[in-house]
């Protein structure tokens, strides 16, 4: 008999990294929007537009610090978040620039501001500041797990955000909506960088408490109900949520901030009765905002009936606004049909305020159809089950949690908007994600797409390699 003794060494299988991948999907997500831009000039002018050029070369450039930035400091991050972030922004640069050549929003601001400025150009250098929030989160987020240790620190930078706008002076009040604050010539909404910052906090605290939360003290009609001293949390954050609506007349960001925080709580327990109490708080709490609140009260008529509305409505009144805005968007799904008019052949123009922030779906519907707008959605279903994906590959608690809480901030942002605007919903005064016009929402969401990106970095890592052991050998007998 002999023996025969070999050392070896077992390594890690290594992950791909996707990033060709991602380049590849990026440069459809560059042209695609470039080919919108040359047919929204052919349709308005017969020619092509003279800033082609300049925007491709733009969008393409911003694209490409990006992926470098992804390529070098997230290596295996998810592929296709990236992507469908530079395709919805650049789609949305096109549907703005569409809109900055009507005649009609043109005249409209000369006749009300004195001037016309076209939104396009300050859309891309907002684009370019929300690409240089997504570098400085790579470069300076290195492990998602330290957002952690400032749990309670970004609740009172929660708070503080969203008290900025009730500040005498600093506040502006837009259409009866409290929700903007203006420094120097800029308007800024700290909401949308407080949805972050929430996130962070309902991760750190959920983390902490899931256990306690996922008691249940009785059974009631199928449901396990949590114990008394547990629903404390949940009611802290339900009576802020109403604060802000009633305070700041902002039904979207109260929708968005309790949404979020019940989707965290029911992930983080597992338990039904969490999600069908939060439910039925915020069908109360919008019962008695929606009876007493002027503001919310115009919306909801204007949802209701908006026909009927904009015969009874007084004339200059906020009602009579929103109710004019919504049979406009109505009359522009209903001409779009099920392929749309082409792009720059549409009248969404029509609709006098904020055509190209709060109601830009509405150019999609006209122009692009029914099927232009199940695409839409299809992109940003395809971010949503990336995040979740995402949420469910994390290795720790804290990361899967921040994950799905930032999921969920975004799936409740778009169906918001989307549903106000077709209807399904009164209207919130949100803007879509990448598509409307506005530096607030665009920084924040590229933002968020950035912690996406370093969470799944760190989930889809493999494993280091064991350092090789020289004393371990494996022995093999042989008989003879």
């Amino acid at each position: 008999m002999s023996v025969v003794t070999n050392t070896t060494t077992i390594g890690a299988i290594e992950a791909p990294s996707r990033r060709n991948t991602e380049l590849a999907l990026l440069a459809f997500a560059v042209v695609i929007p470039v080919f919108a831009y040359l047919n929204v000039g052919l349709a308005i002018d017969g020619e092509v537009p003279p800033g082609m050029l300049g925007y491709g070369a733009g969008l393409a450039l911003l694209a490409g610090v990006a992926h470098l930035v992804v390529r070098k400091w997230a290596p295996y991050a998810d592929p296709l978040l990236l992507p469908l972030a530079t395709l919805l922004n650049g789609m949305g640069l096109v549907l703005i620039w569409r809109l900055d050549q009507s005649p009609r929003l043109i005249a409209l601001a000369k006749r009300s501001y004195g001037a016309f400025s076209p939104s396009a150009p300050n859309q891309m250098m907002y684009s370019a500041i929300g690409i240089a929030m997504f570098v400085a989160v790579l470069l300076l987020l290195k492990d998602h797990r330290t957002l952690q240790r400032y749990t309670y620190i970004s609740m009172v930078v929660a708070l503080v955000l969203l008290l900025l706008p009730l500040v005498p002076g600093l506040g502006a009040d837009v259409f009866g909506a409290k929700i903007w604050i203006r420094v120097g010539g800029f308007s800024i909404q700290p909401g949308e960088f407080a949805k972050l910052v929430l996130a962070v906090f309902f991760s750190g605290y959920l983390m902490v408490k899931r256990d306690a939360l996922a008691l249940a003290s009785r059974r009631f009609m199928g449901l396990y109900l949590p114990r008394g001293r547990d629903l404390g949390p949940i009611l802290t954050i339900w009576a802020v949520s109403l604060l802000i609506l009633v305070f700041e007349n902002d039904l979207g960001t109260s929708l968005l901030f309790f949404g979020m925080f019940v989707i965290m709580l029911y992930v983080a327990t597992e338990r039904t009765s969490w999600v069908v109490m939060g439910l039925l708080m915020s069908a109360g709490g919008a019962v008695v905002v929606g009876s007493t609140a002027s503001h919310v009260q115009s919306r909801v008529q204007a949802w209701l009936d908006p026909f009927e509305c904009l015969k009874t409505a007084p004339e200059g009144t906020n009602m009579a606004y929103a109710c004019d805005q919504m049979t406009q968007v109505l009359m522009s799904f209903g001409s779009g049909g099920i392929l749309g008019t082409g792009l720059g052949q549409g009248n969404s123009d029509l609709i006098q305020f904020a055509a190209n922030s709060d109601f830009i779906f509405a150019t999609v519907g006209e122009e692009l159809g029914l099927a232009g707008v199940m695409v839409f959605l299809l992109f940003y279903g395809l971010i949503i089950e990336r995040g979740v994906r995402t949420a469910l590959a994390a290795r720790d608690p804290f990361g899967k949690l921040l994950a799905m809480g930032l999921s969920g901030a975004f799936a409740l942002q778009v169906f918001v908007v989307a549903g106000g605007v077709m209807g399904l919903i009164p209207l919130t005064g949100m803007t879509m994600p990448f598509l409307a016009y506005g530096g607030s929402s665009v920084i924040a969401n590229w933002a968020l797409v950035g912690v996406l990106i370093r969470i799944s970095d760190t989930a889809r890592r493999p494993a280091p390699s064991p350092a090789p052991n020289p004393d371990a050998e494996m022995t093999q007998v042989v008989r003879p």
